[in-house]
């Protein structure tokens, strides 16, 4: 059989590889993507998209148990946690579908099977690890994303000592979990299991919950877990994951050794790239820490291949991955594109109350120099807040003093994951305070603690 050719070839179909792929048939490239599972990686199948569909199911279970602040009878509410599970799985289902649409649209050939990189410009597909054929591109692009990172004190079993794959397919929440990292992978399953009854505790290295964040932020959030009833273990370092009739945890927690027992333990302490086995060796490419080096546009340091998404490196992020993707095709198309603003990447944490950010954080701001303007607005005083039952976490806006730009913004509260775009073009415009207090905002809104925090960092507020 002759060797199929094509301009772009990526290797893998997450966020990054499929958004890469649709916008490079656009701009009038011979497309394929290899995909030896699911399309749509990880964020459509195993992250993003059916996490966001359990915590959908976690805060309508929430917010029937509130019924009666909001004048509705609602008796005897229990669950069906198979359910819950499996309209997760429809939805990332659907989603991978819809994905796969776009692809026939598009004019996007798939590949399926296992792609590995055997020469220059040659990709060999292989199924059920035996080679079926070898296919060329005049561009290779890697987006084979990433893992959960395992250590081996903690190694996963996928039983008693599980990653956030299992997590999604229990079919009934344990009495007790704890689990081990506390960003916003451990933090939303935490927020998860916790609304269905488990005993849940959290151990974090770092001194804060969602280390990340701005500080007053995080612990305003820490505050909030523990008022639901989640147990959190900060400066806390794991010794030891064992199995048994129930897992052991052995640590030492702020100078003190400590031994907890639960149910199941979820390790939750980041990803690690995958790399192995797709012919990095053979080729040159530069490799750092486990991650695929690349410049701004997502090229190697071997011509022709490139790489985006995990597997480059932080921020593990799925609009990051589709961004990198689009910048990467359209370099190679020969267009006019620019670089990615690291200082205005959007973080999100969907448990209740939500985290969304970006920029710097308050304390980052102050050891790079900054005399700083900060604004604030808590949901206690908006309308909108009281209207909907709330009313926790505020909007935190950090200027620089002597120019007005915004630095950073800060957003603890429902819908915070919605009202972070905003400011997120914000500070693309390089808006000043009085930019953003002399928007007019829609009354009642949960937008308005924007302006409202704008106003503040003017000295003007006028709810607070």
């Amino acid at each position: 059989m002759q060797e199929r050719q094509f301009d772009v070839v990526i290797i893998g179909s997450g966020p990054g590889g499929y958004v890469a792929a649709i916008r490079s048939s656009q701009l009038g490239l011979k497309t394929a993507v290899v995909e030896k599972d699911k399309i749509g990686g990880v964020c459509l199948n195993w992250g993003c998209i059916p996490t966001k569909a359990l915590l959908k199911s976690a805060e309508v279970y929430h917010h029937f148990h509130r019924a009666e602040e909001f004048g509705i009878s609602a008796k005897d509410v229990s669950f069906d946690f198979p359910k819950i599970i499996k309209r997760s799985r429809d939805v990332a289902l659907r989603n991978s579908k819809g994905v796969e649409y776009l692809f026939k649209k598009n004019k996007v050939e798939l590949i399926s099977g296992f792609g590995k990189i055997v020469g220059k410009g040659k990709i060999e597909i292989s199924k059920d690890e035996k080679p079926v054929e070898t296919i060329s591109a005049k561009n290779i692009i890697i987006a084979t994303g990433a893992r959960p990172r395992t250590f081996p004190n903690m190694k996963i079993d996928g039983k008693q000592i599980i990653s956030s794959t299992e997590a999604m397919l229990l079919q009934q929440p344990p009495k007790s979990m704890i689990i081990i990292g506390a960003g916003a992978i451990g933090v939303e399953f935490g927020y998860f299991y916790n609304a269905f009854g488990t005993k849940v505790t959290i151990v974090e290295m770092m001194p804060n919950v969602l280390p990340i964040e701005d500080k007053e932020i995080s612990k305003l959030l820490e505050s909030n877990l523990k008022k639901s009833g989640i147990e959190i273990l900060t400066e806390s370092k794991v010794e030891s994951v064992t199995t048994g009739k129930e897992a052991k945890v052995v640590l030492t927690s702020k100078g003190a050794k400590k031994e907890l027992t639960a149910e199941i333990v979820l390790v939750a302490i980041g990803v690690q790239g995958n790399i192995e086995n797709i012919g990095l060796e053979s080729t040159g490419i530069k490799i750092e820490k486990g991650w695929i080096q690349v410049d701004d546009f997502g090229k190697t340091n071997v011509d022709g291949i490139y790489a985006i998404g995990d597997v480059a490196g932080p921020p593990w992020l799925a609009h990051v991955a589709s961004r990198e993707g689009i910048i990467c095709v359209e370099k190679i198309a020969g267009k006019n594109t620019q670089p990615i603003d690291w200082d205005n990447i959007p973080g999100c944490t969907y448990c209740q109350p939500q985290v969304a950010s970006i920029g710097l954080t308050e304390e980052k701001a102050i050891e790079l120099g900054h005399k700083l303007k900060i604004g604030r607005f808590p949901f206690t005083a908006s309308g909108k807040a009281r209207a909907i039952g709330e009313t926790d976490g505020l909007v935190k806006l950090i200027f620089d003093e002597k120019y007005g730009e915004l630095l950073g913004a800060h957003i603890l509260g429902s819908d915070a994951t919605e009202m972070i775009a905003e400011l997120g073009l914000a500070k693309g415009l390089e808006t000043t305070p009085a930019g953003i207090a002399n928007t007019i905002h829609a009354h009642p809104t949960l937008s308005e603690a924007i302006m409202e925090a704008a106003e503040n960092a003017e000295g003007h507020a006028i709810h607070i």
